[in-house]
């Protein structure tokens, strides 16, 4: 079993506030996936968001291309933010160590402790699952207590629904 990863705010908040271009490894051009909403949201809060994938290379992603590899960025990204498997992680990871990327965040559901330990070693910081738009909407207060602030006012009332899927009345 692996050890539950715990992150200082302080240490991601800077990290968060240091980035400025940022390499998506994994973004898709469908609009129903999450890297897609991740990167919509991060250039949004003015983060510059080159997309790495090669079955869309060349194509254009909410006005950035899509390049195929690491290599082909015009720029050296200052955090490579990884939307793949754990399994995949390890050549990212050398190919951003390479490229000396000085952050490797692995997003939700992703973690690979080698791949990490070998970056760390290497004197990058690393970050394994975590979503850097959710990191940066807790920690500069943009989620409130009823979930992600959507800019959206509605007079509409919201149906509750319980793990069983079972709506839950107004007077539960």
């Amino acid at each position: 079993m692996t050890s539950p990863l715990t992150y200082d705010d302080a240490w991601v908040r800077a990290i968060l506030e240091e980035v400025r271009t940022i390499a998506m490894v994994g973004a898709s051009t469908n609009e129903m996936r999450p890297s897609y909403f991740a990167m919509l949201y991060l250039q949004k809060k003015g983060y510059r968001v080159l997309p790495v994938n090669p079955r869309a290379a060349g194509e254009t992603l909410l006005g950035e291309t899509v390049y195929a590899t690491l290599d082909e960025l015009p720029v050296k990204p200052d955090m490579v933010d990884i939307f793949r498997r754990s399994e995949d992680v390890p050549p990212i990871v050398d190919d951003a160590i390479r490229l000396g990327a000085p952050v490797i965040w692995m997003q939700l559901g992703v973690r690979h402790d080698e791949a990490a330990a070998k970056a760390e070693a290497a004197g990058h910081r690393v970050v394994m699952n975590r979503c850097p738009k959710i990191e940066y909407g807790r920690l500069f207060g943009e989620i409130g207590w009823l979930g992600v602030n959507r800019r959206v006012i509605s007079a509409k009332r919201a149906t509750a629904r319980q793990l069983g899927g079972a709506p839950a009345s107004a007077t539960d």
